[in-house]
């Protein structure tokens, strides 16, 4: 795991260093064990090192073949480097070292930009070809780890993190309207946007190449070829299908050189994901979960019976709501880009490195695959209205206006437009549950609001909705949550926040491998009429009964009352900062923080908190309309 930078299509050596120097400076948190550079004609390469496989100087990047031709920056781990090593030494290759980096830079010698197809592992890797003065450079397929990039005046600029390319010396912070209204109504902004102009983010599965000052974009991996294998098979064959493919991607993510473990919570997916390294694996398992003293949200207890059941070496990491608000200007300083999340992965991640530990496994992705998410009985449920739909879009509306005169709440709202879509499809009503402020709260506090943008129609095209539309109901929302909040929040949100403590965190249920399976399978065997029922079945006895049925508890700050409360000044400042700017509507923000305060039940803490955190950001990085 490490930071990267560099640019292609500069001339000037001096100016080159110089600059590729500040970008990497920039991201020093991200790799703390080496520092490395490579500036030649046209290319300038960045490079900081979180040492995790071969520890040795040897394995410091950038790495440059023995002929001179191939230079190449890694972010990530590739897990199955052994076999593709094993691969090319038959072909005659010889190594000089026992990590990754070799083997994916060996990998790209021998089959071109094809090699990606035969990597398993999360990463960001750039290539530059010497002879053919070209740049190559690809993302992994789930968009684990991220990369950002600005195309101007026929040079390309890119980084793992935003506040590096703002100190490149080639990129304006100047805000991106457009994606200013996507963070408003999704919480966030989307791949391949952005909350600044001109940068823009690498989609998961794709890749970049840069040549003679042009560059073009290519997927190599989408979330619709998924694998139809699971409609043949009988549900203890699907079962047992999910066991291995999950066990394989753990045992994959075993592979280091430095202390490593598991976040366990006690609930079924980090559970699921220590019982299977436990059974994989050995060495005892190290495990550490967070203890609360409030008994309303400590689940000690449940990580505590699987610390038992298995064996671990358990570390549980005390700490009070108190800590998370003490942090939290860290995390926000930590925040690359805005958002309305983190504060957790933020608190969490420093207190395992504190404890010694450079890996963590995480349960992240199992909501998403097997049906563990509210919104996927919400839009079963949708999807059973289907005789509503049916009626007259003016009686709908008509009902939609009374229940909006009746009732004032966001779920009121939300169901008003549910009611007057043209069709209660995935492509029409996924992104309504996704939604924090409404198009007409938007027009109202942004003084030009730019055009609704379709969440679906950003992300995918025509032909890859059609492709949705024609899944299992339940891998449309696993389709729509994986490509949407989980990808652009709580992926981007686990890079940045464990990252500022140089901790590498490993998502085994996002193995593309058991995605695609995933996908595919049908809907009669992911029907969560138990929490998870599929996962849970495949795991057998691996979990007990108190886990899969204990009530669900989990830790959720108390934004409200801290807003209201030890955070008022603070978000009473930095609201008021941000109302005075240009882009917003005189006295839109002061308003919707005056509602706030008086408990307006139409305006929560969410919409609140997000543009606090956007006016840190903007403050901080100097960002401007």
């Amino acid at each position: 795991m490490c930071g990267i930078a560099g640019f292609a299509g500069e001339n000037d050596l001096v100016l080159a260093r110089q600059r590729v120097e500040t970008m990497t400076h920039r991201i020093a948190h991200r790799g703390p064990d080496a520092a490395g550079y490579f500036v030649r004609e046209q290319i300038a390469f960045g490079h900081r090192r979180l040492s995790i496989i071969d520890l040795s100087e040897v394995s410091n990047q950038p790495m440059t073949d023995p002929s001179g031709r191939y230079t190449l920056i890694f972010n990530g781990e590739i897990y199955n480097f052994r076999e593709v090593r094993e691969e090319l030494i038959a072909l005659g290759y010889v190594f000089h070292t026992q990590g990754d980096t070799e083997v994916i830079l060996a990998a790209y010698i021998e089959w071109g930009s094809e090699s990606v197809h035969r990597l398993n592992g999360m990463f960001v890797y750039a290539v530059w070809d010497d002879l053919e003065k070209s740049l190559w450079m690809v993302r992994d397929r789930l968009g684990i780890k991220p990369v950002y990039y600005t195309y101007a005046g026929g040079k390309l600029i890119f980084s793992s993190e935003v506040r590096s390319l703002l100190s490149s010396g080639y990129v304006q912070g100047k805000i991106n309207q457009r994606g200013l209204a996507e963070y408003l109504q999704y919480y966030t902004v989307h791949a391949p946007e952005t909350l600044l102009e001109g940068v823009r983010m690498l989609p998961p599965g794709y890749s970049l190449r840069w040549q003679a000052g042009q560059i073009q974009t290519e997927a190599f991996w989408k979330l619709t070829g998924y694998s139809h294998k699971a409609e043949g098979q009988t549900y203890q064959e699907v079962c047992a299908e999910v066991r291995e493919l999950l066990r394989a991607a753990v045992m994959r993510r075993l592979i280091s050189d430095v202390p490593f473990g598991a976040f366990l919570s006690g609930g079924i997916d980090s559970s699921a994901i220590v019982a299977l390294m436990a059974e994989g694996s050995t060495q005892q398992v190290n495990t550490f979960s967070v203890v609360f003293d409030e008994k309303e949200y400590d689940e000690s207890v449940y990580a505590e019976m699987i610390a038992r059941k298995y064996n671990t070496l358990h570390h549980p990491i005390k700490l009070r709501p108190s800590d998370f608000l003490e942090e939290l200007p860290h995390a926000l300083e930590a925040m690359d880009h805005p958002s309305g999340d983190g504060l957790n992965s933020y608190v969490v991640s420093q207190a395992t490195k504190k404890s010694g530990f450079t890996v963590a496994l995480s349960g992240l992705g199992g909501d998403e695959l097997f049906a563990g998410y509210p919104v996927f009985k919400r839009y079963q449920k949708l999807r059973q209205l289907a005789p509503l739909f049916a009626l007259p879009l003016g009686l709908r509306k008509g009902v939609a206006q009374l229940a909006g005169a009746l009732y004032r709440n966001h779920k009121t709202a939300r169901l008003q437009e549910i009611l007057t879509l043209p069709k209660n499809d995935f492509r029409n009503s996924y992104p309504i549950f996704r939604k924090v402020f409404d198009p007409a709260e938007i027009q109202g506090l942004l003084k030009e609001a730019p055009k609704e943008v379709h969440l679906l129609e950003q992300i995918f095209s025509e032909g890859e909705l059609e492709q949705i539309s024609h899944m299992p109901v339940f891998s449309q929302v696993s389709v729509g949550e994986i490509a949407t909040y989980t990808q652009n929040v709580l992926l981007r949100d686990t890079d940045q926040m464990s990252m500022a403590h140089a901790l590498e965190v490993r998502v085994p249920f996002f193995d593309y491998t058991l995605v695609e399976y995933s996908l595919g399978i049908p809907d009669v065997f992911k029907n969560p009429v138990y929490p998870k029922k599929l996962l849970v079945d495949a795991m057998g006895t691996l979990l007990p009964h108190e886990i899969v049925f204990r009530k669900k508890m989990g830790f959720s700050f108390p934004w409200r009352q801290w807003l209201q409360g030890e955070l008022r000044d603070f978000c009473g400042a930095s609201l008021k900062s941000l109302g005075k700017r240009p882009l917003f509507a005189p006295g839109a923000v002061e308003a919707l923080w005056e509602r706030f305060l008086r408990n307006d039940p139409s305006t929560s803490w969410i919409k609140i908190w997000m543009l606090v955190v956007l006016e840190d950001w903007m403050k901080r990085n100097d960002i401007h309309e």
